[in-house]
């Protein structure tokens, strides 16, 4: 991060660029609505520390205000492996809050 000595100091814009640089973001495409669909990619956890706590804080917090709100529920298997459900709305919601994936028709993708 040589680059960017300043980087509390620089806006959203400027950091979203040097995560997309250093690999911790990629574009994924474009969405039905022509929203720029961004993901934190694995290598982040490395790479951008800061960045992949931050996004770990954000999903949990949104799970828990959808269990709270009785939009998800959560069951456990034989092997005490959490299974969620979400309701239609705790779907939609979870959608746009970027907690599931959204899906991208292939035209939709660019390379840009």
């Amino acid at each position: 991060m040589d680059d960017f000595e300043d980087f509390d100091d620089m806006d959203e814009n400027m950091k979203l660029e040097y995560y997309i640089e250093i690999g911790a973001v990629e574009l994924v495409g474009v969405d039905k609505n022509g929203e720029i669909v961004y993901e934190i990619t694995e290598k982040a956890e490395q790479l951008a520390p800061e960045l992949w706590e931050s996004h770990l804080e954000y999903v949990d917090n949104q799970l828990l205000e959808l269990y709270k709100s009785g939009m998800l529920s959560v069951e456990y298997d034989e092997n005490l492996d959490a299974l969620i459900s979400l309701t239609e709305e705790g779907y939609t919601i979870a959608v746009e809050h970027g907690l599931i994936d959204v899906d991208l028709e292939e035209e939709d993708f660019t390379d840009n």
